[in-house]
């Protein structure tokens, strides 16, 4: 029998000293590529690794060492890694996505080179829920534009100029607010939409069923039948390959006319020209986004009338950041202590890694870093 698969699962990682077949030292190197700040990271990881920096926007921009010897990788969404990019890794076995959305990592292919990809789905909850209801109370209440004419010097002398500028306002209560997604934060939107006087329906197709009872909503199985429905819509379900552009010029045509919509997901679901006609047209009433397909934002929207747009934005308070940082961190150092993928919390492309024998590929990143271990 094999002398590997008679292993125990967990990696030797006291072996001291660099191995003898390449240019890595026995002490990991870790490194943040699209960022500066290791503040937080350091402390979580200076006793089981290096952690280096790189600040890059490409991976034309990444440092040779990091190429070679880097056998984990910390990332936000500035930077996107195809293919290509990965097989540029040498030593890579682990990318923790500082954030939940993984479509700028070609996920696939990393599983093929055996490399885990996480994220870290959990963080910031609270601040994208609050975010989506702020960014919807704006658009029934209209608060965003009224303040803008305040500060643009625009006098209020009577109801009559109130009723002009604050056309277009809605009530609330009674309305029915459709979230496509009920994941953590969907839930935590609809939690605080009831308390609104929303009344909340629901579509995904992935969950249970009896969700919809436990927490007092009304479940939908058709996207057509939720878009029908709602007077406005608000998304939170993840971007992949079947839900690209999911608001489109077909499914904007299924919305009530004069519907909400509220984007704090992915920008590629939604197809930015569609919505741009459909805002100047006034089929969407008016419309807020948070993510866009492209980032900077700088497309078609740009000139779309009644549309609030915000950078990015939603998940972030010190208090997200520092948690957002802290999870990330804290799944690398299990990966570098333990075992790929068993250790893993959030590791999105696993069944890459279960099909595998504890070998370098399957096995912690102490494997790659010392291959004694292996033996």
């Amino acid at each position: 029998m094999d002398k590997n698969l008679m292993m125990p699962k967990r990696s030797r990682i006291d072996v001291k000293g660099s191995f003898a077949n390449g240019p890595l030292q026995a002490r990991p190197l870790v490194a943040l590529l699209d960022g500066r700040d290791c503040s937080i990271e350091m402390p979580i990881l200076k006793d089981v690794a290096t952690v280096a920096f790189c600040d890059a926007q490409s991976t034309s921009e990444i440092h040779e060492k990091v190429l070679n010897e880097a056998v984990g990788a910390l990332m936000w969404h500035t930077i996107v890694l195809t293919k290509e990019d990965l097989e540029k890794f040498k030593a890579l076995r682990i990318i923790v996505r500082i954030g939940s959305g993984t479509d700028n990592i070609d996920v696939k292919a990393a599983g093929e080179l055996g490399i885990a990809v996480c994220n870290v789905p959990g963080y910031g909850v609270e601040e994208v829920a609050d975010t989506t209801m702020c960014l919807i109370l704006n658009l029934y209440r209209r608060t965003y534009w009224l303040a803008n004419m305040v500060r643009e010097g625009k006098k209020f002398t009577g109801p009559e100029q109130v009723r002009e500028a604050a056309h277009g306002c809605a009530r609330i209560r009674g309305d029915t607010l459709g979230l496509v997604g009920l994941g953590r934060i969907g839930s935590a939107v609809a939690l605080r939409a009831k308390a609104f006087g929303f009344n909340v329906i629901f579509y995904d197709p992935y969950l249970p069923d009896g969700i919809d009872k436990s927490l007092g909503l009304t479940r939908v199985y058709t996207l057509q039948d939720l878009l029908f429905q709602s007077d406005c819509v608000s998304l939170h379900c993840t971007l992949n390959e079947h839900n690209h552009h999911l608001i489109n010029e077909f499914t904007i045509k299924q919305m009530r006319p004069g519907a909400f919509l509220v984007n704090t997901a992915r920008g590629g679901l939604v197809d930015d020209e569609t919505l741009a006609l459909a805002l100047k047209q006034g089929r969407i009433r008016a419309a807020a986004l948070d993510v866009h397909e492209n980032e900077p934002y700088n497309g078609a929207l740009k000139d779309a009338p009644n549309l609030i747009c915000t950078p990015h934005a939603a998940f972030f308070s010190d208090a997200s950041a520092t948690e957002l940082r802290e999870m990330a961190a804290t799944e690398i150092r299990r990966a570098i202590v333990g075992n790929i993928p068993d250790v893993l919390r959030n590791c999105v492309n696993k069944e890459y890694f279960m099909r595998t024998p504890p070998t370098a590929a399957a096995g912690g990143v102490a494997a790659a870093v010392y291959p004694e271990a292996k033996k």
